[in-house]
């Protein structure tokens, strides 16, 4: 009896351990190991191989039957291409477009339906542009300028305006504290293309700016292309202005809206009046010889000029006049306002280049064009708004 029953037990235990072994067995059958399974496949646009890739298209990275893990793009010089990865992890897109005559790397890990994670790398080089559009910008990184400065880019070669919205876009401001504005397209003197943004009122003290403009990879048009982005910042200093009364020949200088001061002068003749309005100072030079034939009066006169600030691109100056035996008197230069030696370096001193200095009271009824200097003041903002490319 005793071995009757360990003889059935012995049975039901063989029993037992078949079945589990025939439930496992069925197990991983159904399912099978992810080294069985199929990698999940990678395509990465433009496409990898001999032909190189148009430009004009944004670096995409696509997952089919699984999902994106990781994506990392990069340049020929080493530079990281930034992107995004969709929400459900199937796409990546990069944040710009592809530049010109750039090779570019893009590795990528991702894991199948299945659980399958799989690496691929790609290459691929980008066609060369015609011609590389590059630009210039005011102010330069890292200056102070005054409460009137326009941020000024002026390009090298045309932007079309069919072209222009999409340069206006991948431009950003960024100001601490946040201070409203707009960007405007503007013919510069020059005959070049330029797009200034400027606020809708006078910058306040201490603003902090930053401007990035992702331009790398934008068609400008006429076979012109960008072939990097830029990424400047500036600072706002104090606030110092400057009013000219032409009648009463007074200059006074303003500092945080309060009269610090005034220099006598002479202003333009009845015959070349000052322009009047609100003109930003461009630029300023210690030591200048002041040449007729570059503002249009021929051989006349040729001289030597000190402690010179620049207001229009057309010869609009703050200056020492020497010469001028009438100074506070007579207005009688050829559109200029003149000083004293010593009161011309008092106003070179004062006036940072972005300051203001407005004419009042003249009787040249000329409009400045905003491409005349930085002269973006010459406008209301309803009509500066006018000029933004983006509708």
């Amino acid at each position: 009896m005793h071995a009757g029953r360990r003889g059935r037990r012995s049975a039901q235990l063989i029993a037992v351990l078949t079945g589990a072994s025939l439930l496992s067995a069925c197990g991983a059958g159904s399912g099978g190991s992810s080294a069985d399974q199929p990698a999940a496949k990678v395509t990465v646009t433009p496409a990898g191989g001999t032909k190189a890739a148009a430009l004009g298209s944004p670096i995409s990275v696509k997952a089919t039957d699984g999902t994106l893990t990781s994506v990392e793009v990069k340049d020929d010089k080493g530079g990281k291409v930034s992107g995004r990865l969709s929400g459900d992890g199937s796409s990546w897109t990069s944040d710009g477009k592809v530049a010109p005559q750039t090779t570019y790397t893009v590795e990528t890990q991702a894991k199948s339906s299945g659980g399958k994670t799989s690496s691929n790398k790609s290459v691929f080089t980008t066609e060369q542009a015609d011609k590389v559009n590059k630009l210039s910008n005011q102010p330069g990184n890292g200056q102070t300028v005054g409460t009137g400065m326009p941020i000024s880019i002026l390009f090298d070669d045309p932007v079309d305006k069919d072209h222009r919205a999409e340069v206006e876009k991948a431009l950003k401001v960024t100001t601490q504290p946040r201070v409203e504005g707009a960007w405007g397209w503007v013919r510069d003197y020059s005959g070049k293309d330029r797009i200034d943004w400027r606020p809708k009122t006078f910058w306040p003290s201490g603003t902090k700016v930053s401007v990035k403009g992702g331009l790398s990879g934008i068609n400008s048009g006429k076979g012109g292309w960008f072939a990097r982005d830029y990424n400047f910042g500036f600072t706002i200093g104090p606030d110092h202005k400057a009013v000219i009364d032409v009648p009463s020949h007074l200059m006074t200088l303003y500092a945080d809206g309060k009269p610090v001061g005034t220099i006598r002068g002479s202003a333009g003749s009845p015959q070349s009046p000052t322009r009047g309005g609100i003109h930003t100072v461009r630029s300023k030079n210690a030591a200048e010889t002041m040449d007729s034939s570059t503002i249009g009066y021929g051989n006349q006169w040729m001289l030597d000029a000190k402690w010179v600030t620049h207001l229009t691109a057309s010869g609009t100056f703050l200056h020492s006049a020497p010469w001028n035996n009438s100074i506070g008197v007579v207005n009688n230069s050829h559109g200029c306002f003149g000083m004293t030696t010593s009161d011309a370096k008092r106003a070179y001193d004062f006036l940072p280049i972005g300051s203001t200095v407005e004419v009042r009271n003249t009787t040249n009824r000329e409009h400045t064009d905003v491409g005349n200097g930085l002269e973006v003041w010459q406008e209301s903002w309803a009509e500066w708004q006018k000029r933004s490319a983006l509708k």
